[in-house]
């Protein structure tokens, strides 16, 4: 088989370990979504398994295409299963949808379709204070997260405050989702678990058919989903796992990093194999990555290497703000790049999307094109919710969550007293909210009230019936015509100019997905953006990644910087104290730093401005365990008074003390030279030992060949940005070099551009 002849030693042993249970830990970078991949070619083409006998469990839609992309040269995949694990339930569900009490087009809720709902049961059952119903959203989505009914949550979390209130809710919440033939997205894997658990006919189907299963990522299985695994391997209990433990890093959303830990205790038969040799990072940068996760206690043990060459150095630095920081990486990168670098071969990561805005600041300022990941996804945008809204009511006229949130959008006229009688009406004659709008003869409406109704009505039979024959992408053009939403936008304003671009992208998915995936139908469309991820987004653009290191697992870049290394950032605050967490957070650091190709910076700053106000910052314990890699110099107390382990919560490594960050600096460091900074950048040159800081006062001037004449510009000049378009100076501040010009763009609103760097053309 000439696609074993690719793989290495460490990687053919368990390509062609077939039978049995199999847990294979493959460090970063270690190829193994090749050997995954592999070993299905080797089932197929030299065990001769049909297609359809074989599973594979990714957790994106993004790997699952891969995949599959992979595998289409070996084997028709349409007779394969390669999804993630929610699609997985989903096609499990619709088979036997009868058999849970649902029906084969039920609607898949979002989180904010959730919480939606959620808020509606809390104001039937009287709770309108907004920490109650903050609790109760809490309480219920850890109760489907751990899988537990509200009968078994509320027995074990007994002493919580508010959990009466919260599983009352979630009594309700469950019966309103059964109304509305809907599922949530832990619904389907509970209802999945339950289905194969308690239905011998379902379990005996799905588990008979797979007779080999391939799971990636398996160190991010909760307990459901391991569950759910385990269920289905009952029949042949040939399982095939990979997985990372040093890459657990989803304990918050219920991951459990005991099933990769203790595989063998669930499977006393297991063969465990070992990738180590990593094809990603250079030997510096893995280095750093093996020291950092060395401090980790809860691991199975690995140590990567590679053949690759030592690289430079990854680089410290120390900002006096968050500005400074983002400067910093601004500069060196606008200096690669005139190197040969592209704008696409940087990220720039960190443990919470709120760092994000003094990097797009000055990447703005230096006209380098960015994208922000991790944070508000497009598909939760309530432009797009709203137009995903007419959708899934076209598809599921029962799902009344739904029909509430487009009665009145674009606006109709239809008060909030109408939606309540709606409401009423449907609960008490059990129907859908929709139905119930079709019955509003009934309700005692004046007839100006009725009229409206009866044309919302009316709209939705004739888009259910253009929806039986029309395809996706022309139901959603029609939708946009005729449903008011682009008119609701019509103004100039910046918010309602982004608003229709938005849409205007929503349908230029749509058009890619038809255009891609043929006959699919509205259901398979609907299932498709619900089970959507962040990392779905990102595409080959040309572009600076700024992202969570969340939003970034699986992916790799030739530059990396690691910024916000602070104590109560990086690790997060609720990690101090808590040994469990903490090294979960060290994972997270392991995921970050081996995500670099070729060169890292680890950054921070030495105050910033975060949750409302500015505080004095606490270099990060993960940077003090590398001090010895990184050449840090050692550092002692300011008040040798005090002793004691930083773990004990006192003393701080840049000199002062956890509990009174205010009460020290450190000692300042000369300003860094052009050679200090860009000297790492080709060459033999290694990067400054020190750490450097910039001096508080003004950024230093930036550094580049390529500046352009600033004397043109003036307040009502037109100009050009490759990116922008064109746009109206309309505010300038500084001089010369230093410039800073307000654009307005009739696209995007205001920009401020650093005119002697950012790709502008004065036009007049």
């Amino acid at each position: 088989m000439n696609a074993l002849t690719s793989l290495n030693e460490e990687q053919t042993a368990p390509v062609l370990d077939t039978e049995g249970a199999v847990l294979v830990l493959a460090g970063a970078g270690s190829g193994k979504t090749r050997v995954l991949t592999t070993r299905i070619e080797y089932l197929v083409s030299e065990k001769e398994v049909p297609p359809e006998n074989i599973l594979a469990i990714t957790f994106t839609n993004k790997a699952a295409g891969e995949m599959k992309a992979r595998l289409e040269s070996v084997c028709d995949t349409r007779r394969m299963w390669v999804c993630t694990i929610h699609s997985m339930c989903v096609k499990m569900l619709r088979l036997f949808a009868e058999r849970r009490g649902l029906k084969e087009n039920f609607s898949i809720y979002s989180e904010q379709e959730r919480s939606a709902v959620i808020k509606q049961v809390c104001k039937e059952c009287g709770y309108i204070e907004d920490s109650v119903l903050k609790s109760v959203r809490y309480h219920i989505s850890n109760a489907k997260m751990l899988g537990l009914s509200a009968q078994e949550y509320a027995a074990q979390y007994s002493h919580d405050r508010n959990i009466e209130a919260a599983m009352r809710v979630y009594r309700k919440y469950a019966e309103h989702l059964r109304s509305y033939n809907a599922l949530d997205f832990d619904d389907l894997l509970t209802e999945a678990r339950a289905l194969l658990s308690q239905d011998a006919e379902a379990l005996s189907y799905f588990a008979g058919r797979f007779r080999y299963i391939h799971v990636d990522e398996f160190q991010d299985t909760n307990a459901v989903q391991f569950d759910i695994i385990k269920l289905l391997s009952s029949v042949h209990g040939n399982l095939f796992v990979v997985g990372d433990d040093d890459q657990s890093i989803y304990g918050w959303r219920g991951a459990k990093i005991e099933n990769i830990l203790h595989f063998e205790r669930s499977f006393p038969r297991a063969k465990v194999y070992k990738l180590q040799r990593n094809y990603r990072s250079t030997g510096a940068i893995l280095a750093l990555a093996n020291a950092s996760i060395a401090h980790n206690a809860m691991r199975k043990g690995k140590q990567l290497w590679t053949e690759a060459p030592e690289g430079d150095k990854p680089v410290y630095y120390e900002a006096d703000g968050e500005l400074g920081e983002a400067l910093y990486c601004a500069r060196i990168i606008s200096e690669m790049c005139r190197q040969g670098y592209r704008l696409s071969d940087f990220a720039v990561l960190m443990r919470i999307n709120a760092l994000t805005r003094s990097y797009e600041q000055e990447f703005a300022k230096y006209g380098l094109d960015y994208k922000v990941f991790g944070g508000f996804k497009f598909f939760e945008r309530k432009e797009i919710k709203d137009i995903l809204a007419y959708l899934r009511l076209i598809s599921n006229p029962f799902d009344s969550e739904a029909a509430l949130r487009i009665i009145n959008v674009p606006k109709r006229g239809i008060g909030d007293k109408t939606v309540q009688a709606l409401i009423d009406y449907a609960d008490r004659e059990d129907l859908s909210v929709y139905d119930a709008v079709l019955d509003c003869d009934l309700l005692g409406l004046n007839a100006g009230t009725r009229a409206k109704l009866h044309a919302f009505g009316d709209y939705i039979k004739e888009l259910v019936a253009f929806s039986q024959t029309a395809p996706v992408d022309e139901l959603v053009g029609h939708i946009l015509k005729t449903s008011g939403m682009y008119e609701q936008y019509a103004d100039n304003s910046d918010e309602s100019i982004t608003k229709r671009a938005n849409l205007d992208e929503f349908k230029n998915s749509v058009d890619e997905y038809v255009r891609l995936n043929g006959d699919a139908s509205l259901s398979d469309y609907l299932q498709q953006i619900t089970l959507y991820s962040d990392t779905d987004e990102m595409d080959d653009g040309e572009y600076v990644t700024l992202a969570t290191i969340h939003a970034v697992k699986g992916l790799e870049f030739r530059c990396v910087f690691l910024i916000g290394l602070e104590e109560n950032v990086m690790p997060t605050s609720r990690a101090i104290g808590d040994t469990k967490e903490l090294e979960e957070e060290r994972r997270l650091m392991y995921v970050a730093i081996t995500r670099a190709k070729e060169k890292l910076w680890l950054t921070r700053s030495t105050n910033r401005y975060l949750y409302g106000r500015r505080e004095a910052t606490v270099r990060s314990r993960f940077i003090e365990e590398l001090k010895d890699e990184l050449s840090l110099p050692a550092r002692k107390p300011l008040f040798p008074r005090y002793s004691g382990d930083y773990y004990g919560g006192r003393r701080d490594f840049s000199g002062g003390y956890a509990s009174d960050p205010v009460r020290f600096s450190a000692p300042r460091r000369p300003e860094p030279t052009e050679s200090d900074v860009f000297g790492t950048f080709g060459g033999s040159k290694k990067p400054p030992a020190a750490n450097y800081r910039p001096p508080a006062a003004a950024a230093p001037e930036p550094i580049s060949p390529l500046r352009r004449d600033t004397a043109g510009y003036t307040v009502g000049a037109r100009v050009r940005h490759r990116r922008f378009g064109e746009g109206t100076v309309i505010a300038m501040r500084g001089q010369e070099n230093n410039l800073i010009v307000t654009v307005h763009f009739p696209s995007v609103g205001n920009k401020e551009l650093a005119a002697a760097l950012a790709p502008l053309e004065i036009l007049d």
